[in-house]
């Protein structure tokens, strides 16, 4: 797959075919994601891969979680907690794109809950990976993160699958750190659920919008 053709068709995929996924295309993905810049090539991110009995087991420990109701303490902040204008709009903008999609309106509080839900087990995808960093890491390698990560989203747009990068895995950190066996020493960014498109399910005909290149892009001397 071309790199544009790849860029372009990379979106956040909310419901999965159970089809399973070759574990050595998963293992070229990742290993030729590690040439993702870093800077001062500290390559920071650490990877655990769950499929099978591994995976299933995480599911049946996060259905337990949800029925108690209360997520656990977290370690940082997914968003500002004064989030404002025009990033407020545009999340609240792609939500309301998405329940559209689903049928779920504004005021059906728990249908949206049981929605959200769906995130926990991954959305039906039969692979799931998950990025810590070590907790001495400080904001200029959790960018690197973010680098290693994409680099992982496109390279798998070109074996022909899909993901969803799921950062609301930090609101269940015990969870996830029990179940990866993830020492103290390291945090847990985000998740991501890795599988196969459904074509029929109208949540993955969902393409957020991307704010006009007016908004933040500017040149000198081009």
């Amino acid at each position: 797959m071309h790199i544009q053709e790849a860029v372009a068709s990379r979106h956040s995929i909310r419901a999965f075919l159970p089809t399973p996924v070759d574990g050595e295309a998963i293992r070229k993905v990742l290993t030729m994601a590690a040439r993702a810049p870093s800077g001062g090539n500290l390559q920071p991110w650490h990877i655990d891969v769950l499929a099978g009995d591994a995976l299933a087991g995480l599911k049946s420990t996060m259905r337990e979680r949800l029925a108690e109701g209360e997520p656990e303490p977290t370690e940082y902040d997914i968003y500002p907690p004064n989030l404002r204008a025009p990033w407020r709009d545009r999340r609240f903008q792609v939500g309301e794109a998405m329940y559209a999609r689903l049928g779920i309106p504004r005021d059906d509080k728990a249908a949206r809950r049981r929605w959200f839900a769906n995130n926990y087990s991954f959305f039906g995808a039969p692979m799931a990976l998950f990025c810590s960093v070590d907790r001495t890491m400080g904001p200029p390698q959790w960018s690197d993160l973010g680098m290693y990560l994409q680099t992982v989203m496109l390279l798998l747009r070109g074996e022909g699958l899909d993901s969803c990068p799921q950062e609301c895995w930090a609101l269940y950190p015990a969870s996830v750190g029990s179940a990866i066996e993830m020492p103290p020493e390291r945090m847990l960014f985000c998740g991501m659920s890795i599988g196969y498109r459904d074509p029929e399910h109208p949540v993955n005909g969902l393409v957020s919008d991307r704010a006009p290149t007016q908004e933040w892009l500017n040149f000198r001397g081009v």
